[in-house]
């Protein structure tokens, strides 16, 4: 869930955690059906309303690029 708040791709994501790319979609999904978002954004929003994540951002934590 922290990777999503980073800058980093799906890919670069799963080089960091030495996974595939579709192992880390698959995550992802299931972590936006379990806050009953459709989106990145709405994922950390969500998260942070439930104190799953930190309240403020780190400062070297930026949107996300695109896979």
């Amino acid at each position: 869930m922290r990777r999503l708040t980073t800058t980093l791709s799906l890919r670069e994501i799963s080089r960091e955690l030495h996974v595939s790319r579709n192992t880390v979609k698959t995550h992802t999904r299931a972590i936006y059906r379990k806050l009953r978002v459709s989106n990145w954004h709405d994922a950390v929003q969500r998260a942070r309303e439930l104190a799953i994540l930190a309240r403020r951002p780190k400062a070297d934590t930026l949107t996300p690029r695109a896979s």
